[in-house]
């Protein structure tokens, strides 16, 4: 879980830079266009890390076996 805060903090460390620097010198600067894809990788990090986990199943996800007549 650690692990998990200490990624989700660089993820908004990161997209504070890349707000900053986009408000400074444009979307399409090549430093905001850096801070974009690293901000990027981040993301995918952190979808990859959390997609792994197995999740409870949700009330939707419940199937229930019709009566048959």
């Amino acid at each position: 879980m650690a692990d998990q805060s200490k990624l989700l903090e660089e993820i908004e460390k990161k997209r504070q830079i890349l707000i900053y620097t986009a408000a400074k010198e444009g979307l399409s600067s090549p430093r905001a266009v850096k801070y974009s894809q690293e901000l990027d990788e981040l993301l995918n990090q952190f979808e990859k890390e959390h997609s792994e986990r197995p999740q409870p199943p949700r009330s939707t996800d419940i199937k229930i076996a019709a009566n048959p007549g």
